[in-house]
């Protein structure tokens, strides 16, 4: 009966949380619905187009498109905490794998079976010692939630501060991990709680857990200090609590399932070095993805020195330094010998070192398709033999057409390292000009909703917009605005103003393009395309990322068609 208790509480966790999950998003599509209603009027009836009436077909097209395109930008909300909740199983998995919390499986699991009592009794407990892990890591989900708030997580994926912390943080823990010392709570609280799991009952196991993840916290800190960070940056208001519900739920499963099948001990692999070389593994990729950090910094501020190439050189360097450890060419302090390279050490290590010669064409301009999505933009490579051969040749079948342009670009000297600076596109950073510009010359404007920061931004420019009839048609079909919702360039005094729509004051570049596609298209996500006349008024359906070239090009058709 005490079994079936436990893992029926179990299960109303588990669904608990989920449930939580389903009703954030449902509270946020709610608002989605509702902004739009303030937004576009409530009569939400297509009106017929009439040939001889372009106000008809103004508003027939006008009203539909922002309703769809602030519904279509919800369902990234639920993909970004579905990806959360992964990252967190996957970290669990890999936290288990540390040399301070494997060897505690077998011994964990005997404690439960050799208690005394009925099998189903040590099911049971190790049941319950599996959930108040999973409510120990939820809380500290929560507390991160309750400590921040929604609006500040939501800041902090493009807060220049937050980046740098973010950047040496992880720092830290990949040198940690790599031997040069330990991040350890205090030896006082282990032992307080251990004392207290001494009690029996629930209270008893409860701290029993608790004491597990306080003397594990050298292993597993880094891990939850990734976690957290990304989840928080990712700016959804259960994301640190769904990460550590995926993180605590990989270390809990073990200790249920070895309960039931005690058996199934023997099968694991015994303890020993081949656990360090999980933490210096790990330590290498917290060293790689701290440099993400970075980045996201020096585009927003435009420091422009961390350019691609250095990036680029930095990963491979890491890289190879782990391919060399795998196959035991270099050893760290904590390592034991190695006297032989295990078959599964060879074949990881082949795919380090391949990945590691296929990032060495980046250094001279190789698009690198598959990782494009993390580097830094093209444009910031002073070294590029790839561009200029590639997009400047007749593959692309066209060439940049010439701007009757008259005056200076707003922001052009700010955005000289943009993507569509080497793409050779007519690209305005300011709204009101792109307009003008479309008026002389009789061309839609592409609205690019972009940003630094903006993985998904990166891998459209890199993937599509090389394309070449995609190029074709950007280069002479279009006026590009591309608005960075995240540039951090100070606005003159007289252009600052106070946000009607959120009420903030507005003082940045990027903060005035944020609040515009906000206010206007109901949608804060990114990449967002929107295709405009030269009054402003949208022609088409917006859509966000499509890595589907043909889509693309239909979606950049149907804008121009309508234009005309």
């Amino acid at each position: 009966m005490k079994l079936l208790k436990s893992k029926l509480f179990l299960v109303t966790t588990i669904l608990l949380a989920f449930l939580l999950t389903a009703k954030n998003g449902q509270a946020a599509q709610a608002k989605s619905k509702q902004d739009t209603v303030s937004t576009s009027g409530l009569d939400f009836t297509p009106i017929p187009t009439a040939a001889d009436s372009i106000a008809a077909a103004k508003a027939k097209l006008k009203q539909p498109a922002l309703i769809k395109a602030a519904a279509s930008s919800k369902p990234k909300e639920h993909k970004t905490l579905w990806q959360i909740f992964i990252a967190g199983f996957i970290g669990g998995f890999a936290a288990l794998l540390m040399p301070c919390i494997f060897p505690m499986l077998p011994l964990t699991v005997s404690f439960f079976t050799k208690k005394g009592g009925t099998k189903a009794k040590a099911a049971g407990q190790a049941s319950l010692y599996g959930l108040s892990i999973i409510v120990i890591y939820v809380l500290l989900g929560l507390v991160i939630t309750l400590i921040f708030g929604s609006d500040a997580l939501n800041a902090l994926s493009t807060n220049g501060i937050f980046n740098l912390f973010f950047f040496l943080l992880l720092i830290v823990f990949g040198i940690s991990f790599l031997g040069a010392f330990e991040i350890t709570l205090p030896n006082s609280l282990a032992n307080k709680l251990d004392e207290n799991s001494d009690k029996g009952g629930l209270t008893g196991l409860f701290f029993m857990a608790a004491t597990l993840v306080v003397v594990s916290f050298s292993c597993t800190g880094p891990i939850i200090g990734t976690l957290l960070v990304e989840a928080a940056s990712k700016g959804e208001r259960l994301g640190p609590a769904i990460g550590m519900f995926g993180f605590s739920l990989a270390l809990a499963i073990p200790f249920t399932l070895f309960a039931l099948f005690p058996s199934a001990l023997k099968s694991l692999p015994k303890s020993g070095g081949w656990l360090n070389s999980v933490k210096v593994v790990l330590g290498l990729l917290e060293l790689a993805f701290a440099l993400k950090f970075l980045s996201n910094v020096d585009l927003a501020y435009h420091w422009n020195w961390f350019d691609r190439e250095i990036f680029l050189a930095l990963w491979i360097v890491i890289f190879a330094v782990m391919g060399f450890y795998l196959l035991g060419k270099l050893k760290f302090s904590h390592d034991s010998d190695v006297p032989y390279v295990s078959v599964p050490r060879t074949f990881l290590a082949i795919i380090v070192l391949s990945f590691v010669v296929y990032m060495i064409p980046g250094m001279w301009g190789a698009p690198l398709k598959s990782i494009s999505a993390f580097l830094p933009p093209s444009s910031t490579q002073d070294f590029d033999l790839y561009t200029s051969a590639q997009l400047n040749s007749g593959n692309t079948g066209s060439t940049p057409a010439t701007s009757n342009f008259k005056g200076v670009k707003k922001y052009e000297d700010v955005f000289k390292r943009a993507p569509s600076s080497k793409l050779g596109l007519q690209a305005f950073y300011d709204y009101d000009q792109a307009l003008q510009e479309s008026k002389a010359q009789g061309k839609p404007v592409l609205i690019d909703f972009t940003g630094w920061n903006c993985v998904n931004c990166r891998k459209m420019e890199s993937t599509i917009w090389t394309n070449p009839e995609v190029l074709k048609l950007l280069r002479t079909k279009f006026i590009m605005a591309e608005l960075y919702v995240d540039d951090k360039t100070e606005l003159d005094k007289a252009d600052q103003f106070t946000s009607t729509y959120s009420g903030k004051k507005i003082t940045t570049l990027g903060g005035k393009w944020s609040d515009f596609q906000a206010s206007k298209f109901n949608t804060n996500s990114q990449p967002f395309y929107v295709i405009v006349n030269s009054s402003g008024d949208v022609v088409v359906t917006p859509q966000g990322a499509d890595y589907d070239a043909d889509n693309y090009i239909k979606f950049l058709n149907s804008g121009i068609s309508q234009f005309k």
